[in-house]
């Protein structure tokens, strides 16, 4: 994984960070990154699947940059790979600045989702 100078993948979520996503030392938590990376994820992995899924891993996450209260965080997803019950992506999460013009990648990683039928057992990502 390497940092790019324009997101690759389909923006699939946008939200600003607040005050109430800190940490104890004021700068914006790491989980809640991660979290909204994995809605990212799952909103597309059940786009793709066409059915529910599951996070069933996070591979080489990088935190790149730090964000800021009142950046606006965009979560840009790439589908790398397709097996038979899981998909693989990689998800860039970018962030502008309120008080910037330009957007800089802060982080990314490996999210593999795994389609589940409608009692939670692995099913077939392409189904006819």
């Amino acid at each position: 994984m390497t940092k790019t100078s324009e997101p690759r993948g389909q923006l699939v979520t946008r939200i600003v960070a607040m005050p109430a996503d800190t940490n104890a030392n004021g700068d914006v938590f790491g989980g809640w990154l991660v979290s909204n990376m994995d809605l990212a994820g799952g909103i597309e992995g059940r786009r793709r699947a066409k059915c529910r899924v599951v996070t069933v891993a996070i591979d080489g996450m990088k935190f790149l940059k730090p964000i800021r209260i009142g950046d606006t965080v965009g979560c840009y997803v790439e589908l790398l790979k397709v097996g038979r019950t899981s998909m693989e992506f990689k998800i860039e999460a970018w962030a502008l600045s309120f008080y910037a013009e330009k957007h800089q990648q802060v982080a990314e990683g490996l999210f593999t989702f795994v389609a589940i039928d409608d009692n939670g057992k692995p099913q077939p990502v392409d189904r006819s």
